[in-house]
């Protein structure tokens, strides 16, 4: 994401709310004890970083010296044998990038790099190849029990691969690629997929994704779906970056709470470098920016920017895996709700 040097105050727009409570739940061992959450946006948790989980330098494959967009995915309950409690998956942006593997007990880490990655690469064999694969987003599909692994390669196309393991996968499709939205539109990518109820839609998975279009200023649009393979789109965005003050925004992620839904999202680094919170409700009828729901921290390894995050509860205490640093020179770290 281009990140231009505009920087308005990184608490406009923010609206408090005082409920308390946790992020969606992956579950996990008995985690240390927290205390009750504090006043947040749309009553979620205050998030405190509490490590960085993988830095590209210390990583075997490292073609290109930066990783992004974490997905943390909770599969002891999942798998009668599985590598670590919980996989977590991030990837290159750069050429060649890579979908990666690394895997945990905690939370908290410490997570092992997979010794296979990348687990898929940027050419696969009749399927496509492109100059590089990257923004892993897994999805648990209970339905069929498989894990589904949405990507972008290249950044107009978003794909399906499908594994019951979630190590080894199998191609499916493309679900989701420029031409499927407005004249003009660049990138389709940096896509999350949710179980999400729209009775009126027949849909029963949402999907959140970036979308750049002719003016070259990047925004969250979204889709639905009856079985998370064969999608509709909204043309128009769900949050444009000039409704929260910003020149880009990016990296979605869902959140359910109190009878409603919000997405959480970043915003380029002149523009803040924080997470914005927007509640669109159960239906995604509404447009509500209640602001600043994660204010990054000037120093490492946030480096003025978080982004791209990631939602869990390991033990009953919330977590957020997200982006620490400068875009395409930064870590994985990981942050604990109270």
């Amino acid at each position: 994401m281009h990140e231009p040097s505009s920087r308005p105050d990184r608490r406009m727009f923010l609206r408090t709310a005082a409920v308390t409570g946790a992020a969606v739940a992956l579950g996990g061992p008995t985690g240390p004890s927290v205390t009750a959450a504090q006043a947040a946006p749309g009553g979620f948790p205050d998030y405190t970083p509490v490590r960085t989980l993988l830095t590209p330098s210390r990583l075997k494959y490292n073609p290109t010296g930066e990783i992004i967009f974490p997905c943390v995915r909770g599969v002891y309950d999942k798998l009668s044998n599985p590598l670590g409690r919980y996989h977590l998956y991030y990837a290159p942006h750069d050429a060649p990038g890579g979908v990666c593997l690394a895997y945990g007990d905690s939370l908290e880490g410490p997570f092992t790099e997979y010794p296979g990655n990348p687990i898929v690469s940027n050419v696969w064999s009749p399927h496509y190849s492109v100059s590089h694969v990257s923004s892993p987003h897994v999805l648990w599909n209970a339905d069929v029990r498989e894990f589904w692994l949405y990507f972008h390669g290249g950044n107009t196309t978003t794909r399906l691969a499908r594994s019951k393991d979630g190590v080894r996968f199998t191609y499916d499709k493309v679900v989701l690629s420029t031409s499927m939205m407005p004249a003009g539109t660049s990138e389709t990518s940096y896509a999350r997929v949710f179980r999400h109820d729209l009775p009126a839609r027949g849909a029963r998975y949402v999907m959140l994704f970036m979308m750049n279009n002719a003016g070259n200023r990047r925004a969250i649009c979204w889709g639905w779906s009856a079985d998370a393979r064969n999608w509709t789109f909204d043309q128009a965005p769900l949050v444009r970056p000039s409704d929260v003050g910003a020149v880009n925004v990016g990296g979605p992620h869902l959140l359910t709470r109190g009878g409603s839904a919000y997405v959480v999202y970043n915003t380029d680094k002149g523009s803040g470098g924080n997470l914005m919170i927007t509640e669109v409700g159960t239906d995604f009828s509404r447009r509500d920016h209640l602001g600043v729901f994660y204010d990054s921290r000037t120093t490492a390894p946030e480096n003025g920017r978080a982004a791209s995050p990631s939602f869990g509860t390991d033990g009953g205490v919330p977590y957020m895996v997200y982006e620490a640093g400068e875009r395409l020179s930064g870590a994985i770290a990981v942050a604990r709700g109270r």
